[in-house]
Parts: C-alpha cells; sequence; structure tokens
C-alpha cells in the first residue's frame, strides 16, 4: 500500500450499540485506499465528475459513508449523492448521530434501512456509479447455527461458506448500477482468505463482472483483501 495518503479530513465516529460493527481494520483497508486512489480530477482512475450517486451498503456507524461527504467538501469536482444502507436500524440511527458530529456533512447523507437491496425505492434502479461493502465475510461456525441469532452476528457471519452474503448482493446489483453509455461502475468489497476466493470471482464473472485485488493485508489468522469489480456485460 502507497504510505504517502492525501491529507483528507477523516470522519469523528462513535459507535452507539454493541450490535453495531465498530470501523476495523477491513474498514481502513476501504478508507485509506480512497485516500491514495482519489485526487480532484480522478476517482481511482476515473474521471470524478461522472461520479453522481454513491452507495455504503452495510454502512454500520457511517463511517465511509461520511468520510466521502467530507470528502465532498475538499474537492471541488466531487459531489455525489451519497446513500448509506443497513440491515440493522440501530446501524442506521447511529450513522445519522456520527454525522452530526461532522457538521460539513449534516443533513446530506440519504439512509435506506434494508437488507440489501429489497426495501430500495424503485427510483434508485439504474442509479449507482460506485458501491462501497464490507459484509460479513467469515463462515458459519456450524455448532452456532442451531443457536438463535444474535444481530451481533450480521456483522459477522457470511454463510456456511462465508461468501453467500456477497454473492446475494451482487445477485441483486445489477438493477441499481447506472447503465448508461459509458456510465462508471465501480464496486468495492472487502473478502478473507478464509473463503476460497476462487470460487467468489468465477461466480462473479459469470454474472458479468470483472474483478481484481486492490489491497491485501494480514490481520491475525488471515489475509483481508480489498477487490474491485468492474461490470463487463448489461
Amino acid at each position: 500500500m502507497n504510505s504517502k495518503q492525501n491529507n483528507y479530513d477523516d470522519p469523528i465516529i462513535n459507535n452507539c450499540s454493541e450490535n453495531v460493527y465498530n470501523p476495523s481494520d477491513d474498514t481502513y483497508l476501504i478508507i485509506d485506499h480512497i485516500k491514495n486512489a482519489v485526487t480532484s480530477i480522478s476517482f481511482d482512475g476515473f474521471n470524478i465528475k461522472k461520479i453522481d450517486y454513491i452507495l455504503d451498503m452495510g454502512t454500520g456507524t457511517g463511517i465511509i459513508a461520511i468520510f466521502l461527504k467530507l470528502l465532498g467538501t475538499q474537492l471541488v469536482n466531487f459531489n455525489p449523492k451519497i446513500f448509506a444502507s443497513d440491515i440493522l436500524k440501530e446501524a442506521i440511527e447511529c450513522a445519522k448521530k456520527n454525522e452530526k458530529l461532522n457538521n460539513k456533512t449534516t443533513g446530506k447523507i440519504h439512509y435506506i434501512h434494508s437488507n440489501l437491496f429489497k426495501s430500495f425505492p424503485k427510483k434508485l434502479k439504474n442509479k449507482f456509479n460506485v458501491i462501497f461493502f464490507n459484509p460479513p465475510y467469515l463462515p458459519s461456525i456450524k455448532e452456532l447455527e442451531v443457536q438463535s441469532f444474535d444481530e451481533r452476528d450480521y456483522a459477522w457471519r457470511g454463510g456456511e461458506i462465508g461468501n453467500e452474503i456477497l454473492l446475494d448482493f451482487f445477485d441483486e446489483i445489477h438493477s441499481f448500477l447506472n447503465k448508461e453509455n459509458n456510465a462508471i461502475n465501480l464496486i468495492y468489497f472487502i473478502t478473507s482468505s478464509r473463503v476460497k476466493n476462487d470460487t467468489t470471482t468465477a461466480k462473479l464473472m459469470h454474472l458479468g463482472f470483472q474483478t481484481e485485488e486492490l489491497v491485501k493485508s494480514h490481520f491475525f489468522f488471515e489475509d483481508i483483501i480489498l477487490n474491485r469489480a468492474v461490470r463487463i456485460s448489461h
């Protein structure tokens, strides 16, 4: 990773509930990449002026959405509409409180309480240029499957293999990507070395996405990987 980051502001973040995922190494893998990859004219190599709608799926405390809004106060050419979604109502409320802590962003982020895209309004179809998703990516512990599901489990349980929620996300995403000619479609997502990522890559290729690993870092017992998918077919 490039250690020379642009001097963009970090948001002030408090975690309001034990059920809401606290920003961790995987979160900052995304934020640090944005700091390295965004300039006044370029968003990770693409024309920054062509980015009109951004979604932070699974927003948690709201840190990524708020960071992107703060970015808009520092870059004159970057003024997209920012949406933040989460399956937990507690997360939405937490993100709203954190937005108020960052006065420059107050009232500018649009929030959606939804399980992936299931409760998204139709008016957002064919809108998004950039989507971020830090999904639960760890395999479920079989012994826990027979026990009651705790809301805190949303933060880590990715299914029996670990990539099921991510694949469900990509199954639903096509309707909400901007499909105009020459539109930018970038999807950033986190995976773990504990899941066989070749299976994920093959499935995403079948769904019309080409993927690449952007950054990989080793944390404790696994590698955490920031990936970028680009839509290659309608």
